[in-house]
């Protein structure tokens, strides 16, 4: 099977000290990562495509380096929404012959979580979300999704899309002789002649306000539980 990994360049959001570091999207590391595995199992090419400013590239050769053959890079600094994504994702997904579109369930930066589903809708395909398994049965994809309820094994026909959870796999770290080959594969950059509009206007974005931080109790512990009464009426006011 072909496929094609949807990626993006996110905030390294695990740092302890935001120094504006950019990363691959955890959620589509995972992605990329499933599609290796099957296609070293059963044969096949992973391609990936991402929607972001020039440099993004270093993001790019990540997942090269991890094992996928080639790139598009759709180059551009807009901060477009789900909408306006899912409308140039579609039109590259259009122009090849790929049997299967993975992406990440969601984004670490804005965790909307939604072009997955709409670049589907764009494309009139079959599609499963919030996958925790991958694998293949003759022709058929075989997902194995998170519910709320418990798991769910679905046989998927080609093309279908799938968004994977983060908890499906833990993604490799590219090798040495992989980071070497990276430098030799092929992105196609590519500039749109004119960008979707977004639906989504964002106004402004900032960090979340600074919390006080936890206090720790120490002594006996009779006499912790009454310190932590103590607090909880007189300071927190929510006991009486």
């Amino acid at each position: 099977m072909k496929f094609c990994v949807c990626i993006k360049q996110v905030p390294d959001v695990q740092a302890n000290v935001q120094t504006g570091r950019m990363v691959l999207n955890a959620y589509d590391a995972s992605a990329v990562e499933a599609a290796l595995v099957l296609t070293e199992k059963y044969g096949g090419e992973v391609d990936v495509v991402l929607i972001g400013p020039d440099s993004a590239k270093e993001t790019i050769r990540k997942a090269l380096a991890m094992g996928a053959a080639s790139a598009t890079h759709y180059v551009t600094s807009e901060n477009l929404d789900s909408w306006a994504l899912s409308a140039l994702l579609a039109d590259h997904v259009r122009s090849g012959s790929w049997d299967v579109v993975l992406a990440g369930k969601q984004s670490q930066d804005t965790d909307s979580g939604l072009t997955g589903s709409m670049l589907a809708e764009r494309l009139g395909w079959v599609y499963a979300t919030n996958a925790v398994g991958l694998d293949m049965e003759d022709t058929h994809l075989l997902v194995t999704r998170q519910g709320d309820s418990g798991q769910e094994i679905l046989s998927m026909p080609s093309p279908c899309l799938v968004t994977c959870s983060n908890d499906m796999n833990n993604p490799r770290i590219p090798s040495l002789k992989g980071i070497m080959a990276a430098k030799k594969k092929s992105i196609h950059e590519r500039v749109p002649a004119s960008l979707p509009e977004s639906r989504v206007k964002t106004g402004a974005v900032r960090p979340p306000e600074p919390r006080e931080p936890g206090r720790l109790l120490e002594g006996e512990p009779a006499d912790m539980v009454a310190e932590l009464v103590t607090r909880l009426r007189n300071e927190a006011g929510v006991l009486q």
